[in-house]
C-alpha cells in the first residue's frame, strides 16, 4: 500500500532537489493548469500524471505560483489518499475499498493483491475510493485501465498477462 507521507524521513525527501525533467514538468503543468478556478486540485493531479508522483520540492514551487502557503499544499496531498510522495514501484495496482466493492469482496481481494506483490516486490499496491464501477463490484484498476467483478483468480491473470506483455 502507499505508505503514509509521515513514514518516509523528513530529511531524506524534503531536501531532494526537483531534476530539469521535473521541473520543466512542473511549469507544465502549472502553466496549463494554473489558472483555472481552484486550480490545487488539477495541478496536483497534473504533477502526478506526470511525474508518478509529488516530489517535496514541488510544493513550495506549487504554493508561490497558486499563492497559497506551503502548509496548504502539503495539507491536500497528504489529505488524500489518492497522491503519492514518492515514485511508485513498477505497475501501480489500485484496489477500489468502497462500500459497494467491500460488499463484494474487496478486502479479501485486497489481502490477496498485498500477497501476490509481496511476493514479487515489482508493483506498489493502493487502496482507491470509488473507481466507478459500483454495479460491477469489485473494481480494480492496473495502470490506467479499469477491471470490472475482480476475483483473486482473475487479478492473477491480468498481473500475469501484463507482465508477460512488458508493461
Amino acid at each position: 500500500m502507499n505508505a503514509p507521507a509521515s513514514a518516509a524521513p523528513a530529511a531524506a525527501t524534503a531536501d531532494v532537489p526537483l531534476t530539469p525533467r521535473q521541473q520543466q514538468a512542473l511549469q507544465a503543468v502549472l502553466a496549463e493548469r494554473g489558472a483555472l478556478p481552484g486550480a490545487l486540485l488539477p495541478v496536483l493531479h497534473g504533477v502526478q500524471e506526470a511525474l508518478g508522483f509529488i516530489p517535496q520540492a514541488s510544493l513550495p514551487v506549487i504554493a508561490r505560483a497558486l499563492q497559497l502557503s506551503r502548509a496548504e499544499v502539503h495539507g491536500v496531498v497528504t489529505y488524500y489518499h489518492h497522491f503519492r510522495t514518492t515514485p511508485p514501484r513498477g505497475r501501480v495496482v489500485q484496489i477500489c475499498r468502497a462500500e459497494a466493492c467491500q460488499s463484494m469482496g474487496a478486502e479479501a481481494l485486497m489481502a490477496h493483491a498485498q500477497a501476490a506483490i509481496d511476493a514479487h516486490g515489482c508493483d506498489t499496491l493502493e487502496a482507491a475510493y470509488c473507481l466507478g464501477l459500483c454495479a460491477q463490484s469489485p473494481a480494480a484498476m492496473v495502470g490506467d485501465r479499469l477491471h470490472a467483478r475482480m476475483t483473486p483468480a482473475k487479478l492473477d491473470a491480468l498481473l500475469a498477462s501484463v507482465q508477460g506483455a512488458g508493461a
